[in-house]
């Protein structure tokens, strides 16, 4: 037998000085990092800047008027720009998506997570992820020639059972191009993102948990019960704002399927609603220069909106994850 032993490799040095090849993946993920915070904030510094002028001309007026009234040049009067009725329809019809949505979301991220079998699993999970990037186009023209005409026979089951609701009475024969029927459309387009943000929360329930309510003699729903649903309810609550957020900054699914109406009403079913995006893909075609500054100043409130939910969806999310 040899008794000769191989030779030792030779020392490495341990270091915290980065490499190469860290240094310029740091510099990539930074500039990327940077690069969309700065398009971002570009965005609205134009918009800010555009929209100056009208902001103060109108002061707090522009947040809660109902008018938008453009004269024409040679009579010679003052324009008045209110989005106050538009911003409280895009806050009405988000809400009304969110209401169908969310729970259609979270049973689809149930189904899929702890109730589907493995062929079926893939190809649903494919197909909710082809979902989340159609166009919006696509989806307003199919509520407009597919779902408009199922759902005006749905408001008027709504109306002859809930009229009494103030919300469900109806002022005219007018159930087309309603808030209902828009707030549907956007329900459909923010499930698959509801959905594989609930999924992908529920996938992270530690296992440990999980086998511990089994033990103990758990069902599964009464699992998803005790474990599930405490541990991911911040995560599910973020994908819901965050689904919220594209429903209230969706423009041409909305213009389609909306009649827009510069005025206040509860109706829910009545055809005359409106939003701050549709009114500006509605208005930016023919729109004078001082008309599109004003359009600037409605998409820079709109996208201080839109900011604002996404916000709190973080501070949703890492509040939970903290607990």
């Amino acid at each position: 037998m040899s008794t000769a032993t191989s030779p030792l490799p030779p020392k490495r040095e341990i270091t915290t000085k980065p490499r190469f090849s860290d240094k310029v993946f740091r510099a990539v993920v930074t500039t990327g990092g940077f690069s969309s915070l700065a398009i971002l904030g570009l965005i609205s510094l134009f918009l800010l800047y555009n929209g100056l002028n009208v902001f103060r001309t109108e002061g707090l007026k522009f947040i809660t008027g109902f008018d938008w009234i453009v004269p024409l040049p040679e009579e010679g009067l003052p324009a008045q720009y209110g989005i106050g009725a538009m911003l409280y329809g895009t806050v009405v019809i988000g809400l009304i998506a969110l209401f169908f949505a969310f729970p259609i979301s979270v049973g689809a991220a149930l189904f899929l997570s702890y109730y589907a079998p493995e062929w079926l699993k893939k190809p649903m999970v494919l197909v909710i992820d082809v979902m989340a990037a159609i166009p919006s186009i696509v989806f307003g023209l199919w509520g407009f020639f597919v779902l408009m005409p199922h759902a005006e026979y749905w408001a008027k089951l709504i109306h002859k059972y809930l009229g009494f609701i103030p919300i469900f009475d109806m002022p005219a024969n007018a159930f087309s191009r309603s808030p209902f029927i828009a707030g549907l459309v956007l329900a459909i387009m923010i499930i698959p993102i509801i959905t594989s943000i609930s999924r992908e929360i529920f996938a992270q329930t530690p296992l440990d948990r999980v086998q511990a309510a089994y033990a103990l003699g758990a069902t599964k729903w009464s699992m998803i019960k005790t474990v599930v649903f405490p541990y991911g309810r911040g995560g599910v609550v973020g994908g819901a704002m965050l689904g919220l957020g594209r429903a209230i900054g969706e423009t041409v699914a909305v213009y389609t399927v909306l009649n827009i109406v510069f005025d206040i009403r509860i109706e829910v079913l009545l055809s005359a609603g409106g939003s701050v995006a549709s009114m500006i893909v509605n208005k930016f075609g023919e729109a004078n220069p001082d008309e599109l500054k004003a359009l600037m100043a409605s998409g820079f409130v709109l996208f201080l909106v839109t900011l604002l939910i996404n916000f709190l969806a973080n501070f949703i999310i890492n509040r939970t994850a903290r607990e």
